[in-house]
């Protein structure tokens, strides 16, 4: 089955092939971890909670577009592992919101690392401006992503007015 037909039917074909082989290049590596590593439900759902601040199960549903039940057995997880605990709203709201303990940043943090270092050996050959490219298509394909979705990711650069 094609993408689409025409000229820009082929390169959405190479396209869509490649990323889903990206997604399985990250797969295949979180299969290799120690029994440290988060799972991949954990790792969205605490980097988007360092990413914003404390979220209820209703906020993180929203921005996941997923179920409060789907979003509710995750958190569950994340309570009995001690990643998370369950807050009062710091802007005084009537839900409780889920804000990372020092266990899940410590254990976030070490993911990333580990994520980040899998990433270095992977574009050790490419020049910095290389890798300044595909960062910006990658945001941008993001970003576009989003705005179809109506879910926008908080980005630190946002926050600091140097979005691109």
């Amino acid at each position: 089955m094609r993408c689409r037909e025409g000229v820009g039917g082929a390169v959405l074909e190479r396209l869509e092939r490649e990323l889903m082989l990206l997604s399985r290049h990250q797969v295949m590596a979180r299969r290799e971890r120690d029994s440290q590593r988060l799972d991949r439900s954990a790792y969205l759902l605490l980097s988007r909670i360092d990413a914003q601040g404390p979220m209820s199960i209703g906020q993180l549903a929203e921005a996941f577009g997923l179920d409060t039940s789907t979003v509710n057995r995750q958190t569950a997880a994340l309570l009995r592992c001690g990643l998370a605990e369950r807050v009062a709203d710091p802007e005084g709201g009537m839900a409780r919101k889920l804000r990372i303990t020092d266990e899940g940043g410590r254990r976030l943090a070490a993911d990333r690392e580990v994520n980040c270092s899998c990433l270095a050996r992977v574009v050790a050959d490419w020049s910095p401006e290389e890798l300044r490219e595909l960062e910006d298509v990658l945001v941008r394909l993001n970003r576009s992503a989003e705005a179809l979705e109506g879910r926008h990711w908080p980005r630190a650069e946002d926050d600091a007015g140097q979005a691109r």
